[in-house]
């Protein structure tokens, strides 16, 4: 595993403290009784910007000015300013701004002086500083506006690799995406392994399955110049069993009481679970997270099993991210808990609402009952930039059944999709569904790959059904009225002056929909093909069929 630089705290080892004369650099007034090097703090970025705090005795309340820049001797090419302040009267802190970028590994020594006393603090440089590759991503879309692609690299494409999804960017891009998320690109454990894309051997490494460094760098500057944002899968909460960590970091681990490691308690056996009480383990953890951020310039992730990792470990990694001013980015949570919104995250995940859409097809279940959804997944929302990820196939519901099995074939799983990217939050698709993908697309060894020609039809209908999302304020911003009963799903989203109307028969059987009052009895146009329609207080809807009104 490669070692490069993360924010940490960092405690500077006291090497000695002598007097000396130093009145001809601090003012003759100020005046102090001790320095204590040995509890002397530094806190730094990976940039190496930040303090050294050193606690002082003995202050007699009077002002100090800038001090001169102290270079640092060993590693050289940083430098510590003492900033101006008051004195405090007793104790208190000498602050000093740290610059610079270390020329080495090893030992960073700083002599720091204020009046007669004086002492020698080392700071240890472990790891480089992260430097940025290309240029960040200014066209990251408002949480609210993001259409979500999932890729599964082992099914896209023939090649399998980053080079398949490269030479289909032209295509994800007309879909209407605007953010790529990848499935994990990082080593696949060998150790008591099944082949799982989320056991993670390196952090910090390429899986050589899909290619290289250089070769992930040109997926996502390729997205960029399509104006697609690429967020990458994070799998936080455990490790494979072979993963560095495990032979020189037992302790990041979670043990039982003979000192083996344990897995998850979910029975998932090829992977270790990881202590988050351990705050050495977090700080690596957000620091491999920062080093795809630096180098190859990624947009964001998507956390696995977020339910897993507690949540104040989530506030100090999302907060610690969103410190990296120079990258807006897009972090969804796979949870459905809406306590995630707290620690920070843009997105949850809509199991919730996934499941009783499922039960809705498979056990009749009434449609109302999606309304509870749009409530209790969006408890707790802290603004309205944060949003519900809903979908109607991912990598692991699609790894036994596919959207046409579970939504009524083709028409069926159509009018699942566009409540799903119209009533209420943001749509995911998974790669494959928009043509209709008819076998699973197993993630473990994807002995099938995309048959893009499979279904031009049905590809054609999700462009439009996207398009029209990408277009309408009032459905990504508006407000939600529900007029569903027990059969059929109908709202109205209405910002501004605009105003949409949508039905969709989630029955494989023709139901007569009694039209409420506010959207009855008026012209509107149709969405998908720009026909006038007149409605009167009823409309007839053909089995597993849909209507997109607008005005």
């Amino acid at each position: 595993m490669r070692n490069y630089f993360s924010v940490f705290v960092f405690t500077i080892l006291f090497l000695s403290c002598s007097k000396k004369d130093n009145s001809d650099i601090i003012p003759p007034d100020s005046a102090i009784y001790t320095l204590d090097c040995a509890s002397a703090v530094a806190t730094v970025d990976n940039n190496y910007t930040g303090n050294i705090d050193v606690p002082y005795t003995g202050g007699n309340g009077t002002n100090y000015i800038t001090g001169t820049p102290i270079a640092s001797t060993g590693v050289t090419g940083l430098t510590a300013t003492l900033q101006e302040g008051k004195l405090t009267n007793g104790a208190g802190n000498l602050s000093y701004t740290l610059t610079g970028t270390p020329s080495d590994l090893g030992t960073a020594s700083f002599t720091i002086s204020f009046g007669a006393e004086t002492c020698e603090i080392n700071l240890q440089i472990n790891e480089l500083p992260l430097s940025q590759y290309g240029t960040p991503f200014t066209g990251i879309p408002d949480t609210r506006d993001a259409v979500i692609y999932q890729v599964n690299m082992r099914a896209f494409s023939s090649s399998r690799n980053f080079q398949g999804v490269i030479d289909r960017l032209d295509y994800i891009k007309a879909l209407g995406v605007n953010v790529i998320y990848l499935m994990p690109t990082y080593p696949v454990g060998v150790l008591n392994a099944i082949n799982s894309p989320y056991c993670v051997k390196d952090y910090k490494a390429v899986n050589t399955e899909f290619g290289n460094l250089t070769d992930l760098r040109n997926l996502i500057d390729g997205a960029h110049s399509r104006g697609m944002a690429v967020i990458m899968d994070w799998v936080a909460n455990h490790t494979s069993w072979d993963n560095e960590w495990i032979s020189i970091h037992k302790d990041w681990y979670m043990q039982n009481a003979a000192g083996n490691i344990l897995s998850p308690s979910m029975g998932w056996n090829d992977v270790a679970q990881l202590n988050f009480s351990n705050d050495s383990m977090r700080k690596e953890m957000i620091n491999c997270m920062k080093y795809w951020i630096y180098t190859a310039n990624c947009d964001g992730f998507r956390f696995d099993y977020a339910d897993g990792p507690p949540n104040d470990f989530w506030k100090q990694a999302i907060d610690t991210l969103r410190n990296i001013k120079t990258h807006n980015l897009l972090l969804p949570a796979e949870s459905g808990n809406a306590s995630k919104y707290k620690a920070g995250f843009d997105y949850i995940f809509g199991f919730g609402f996934y499941y009783n859409l499922k039960s809705i097809y498979s056990n009749n279940l009434s449609v109302q009952t999606i309304d509870n959804f749009n409530n209790t997944e969006y408890d707790g929302v802290l603004n309205s930039q944060q949003q519900v990820v809903r979908y109607i196939s991912n990598h692991d519901v699609t790894n036994a059944n596919t959207p046409l099995e579970l939504f009524g074939g083709s028409a069926g799983s159509m009018a699942a999709f566009v409540v799903a990217a119209y009533m209420k939050g943001v749509p995911m698709i998974y790669n494959g569904q928009e043509v209709g993908t008819n076998y699973p697309l197993n993630i473990f060894t994807s002995v099938q790959t995309i048959n893009w020609n499979q279904n031009q039809s049905m590809e054609d209908e999700y462009k439009k059904i996207i398009a029209f999302r990408n277009n309408s304020i009032a459905i990504r911003r508006g407000l939600l009225a529900s007029y569903s009963n027990a059969n059929i799903c109908a709202f109205t989203k209405e910002y501004g002056t605009e105003k949409i109307f949508v039905v969709s028969n989630l029955r494989n059987n023709s139901i007569s929909y009694s039209l409420p009052t506010i959207v009855a009895n008026q012209t509107w146009t149709d969405a998908m093909n720009g026909e006038m329609v007149t409605l009167t207080n009823q409309i007839d809807l053909q089995p597993y069929s849909y209507i997109i009104l607008k005005k």
